[in-house]
């Protein structure tokens, strides 16, 4: 079977599109994770004038 080109302009150019790379080297963190350690960072400050005042 021949290989199927469906590159663009953009691989033309240079660049790699974003679906084209796998990379199985990065840390994997799951969503939800990644949005209670913003909400927990987020009270943490908002709290902590509580405890230091100015």
């Amino acid at each position: 079977m021949a290989k199927k080109n469906d590159g663009g302009f953009a691989s033309s150019a240079g660049l790699m599109r974003y679906f084209d790379t796998e990379d199985d080297r990065g840390l994997k963190i799951n969503p939800r994770i990644v949005i209670g350690i913003a909400i927990a960072f987020t009270a943490f400050i908002l709290v902590l004038p509580v405890f230091f005042p100015t």
